[in-house]
């Protein structure tokens, strides 16, 4: 339900509950004046009076809490769009003339993923150990040809435009 729907349900129970307490008033007044023989000076009419005082009070807090809800702006909803596109990347070739034979392999398993890739699954690909691509990729990354950035638990490594 909308915030301007409740208000009015909430303001709708203010009113009612004001007609009950003026009804609920009138009865006692009624009843307070028949039964009480002190006149105007019976101390139940203070009674009646704090009473009918303290109810209007809550009836006109709940009135106010209904002139909120309808009076406040409704949420706006977020609508977020995720534009998937290939961005084709310019890199500079890599001269694999300059890498051994392993710093090659390593090399072309990033490039065919597009130039980033997880640091585990390289290792899947190459079919190297855990070590031996941690320290082929800290030669590859002393010559500036890539750059390892931490992801939680892994690192993603990714060949440099320059």
């Amino acid at each position: 339900m909308k915030n301007r729907n409740v208000g009015y349900l909430i303001i709708g129970i203010s009113i009612v509950i004001g007609a009950i307490i003026w009804i609920f008033n009138l009865g006692l007044k009624n009843i307070v004046g028949q039964t009480c023989t002190h006149g105007p000076a019976c101390t139940m009419y203070d009674t009646i009076a704090i009473q009918t005082y303290t109810s209007l009070a809550i009836a006109g807090l709940i009135l106010v809490i209904g002139l909120f809800f309808v009076l406040s702006k409704e949420e706006e909803k977020i609508i977020v769009k995720k534009i998937k596109e290939k961005v084709e990347v310019k890199r500079k070739p890599i001269n694999y003339n300059m890498l051994s034979s392993d710093e090659r392999r390593i090399a072309k398993v990033i490039e065919g993923e597009n130039g980033a890739i997880f640091q585990s699954d390289i290792i899947d690909k190459a079919g190297f150990s855990k070590v031996k691509v941690s320290r082929l990729l800290d030669r590859l990354e002393a010559k500036q040809l890539i750059e390892r950035k931490r992801r939680g638990m892994t690192n993603v490594v990714v060949l440099k435009n320059s």
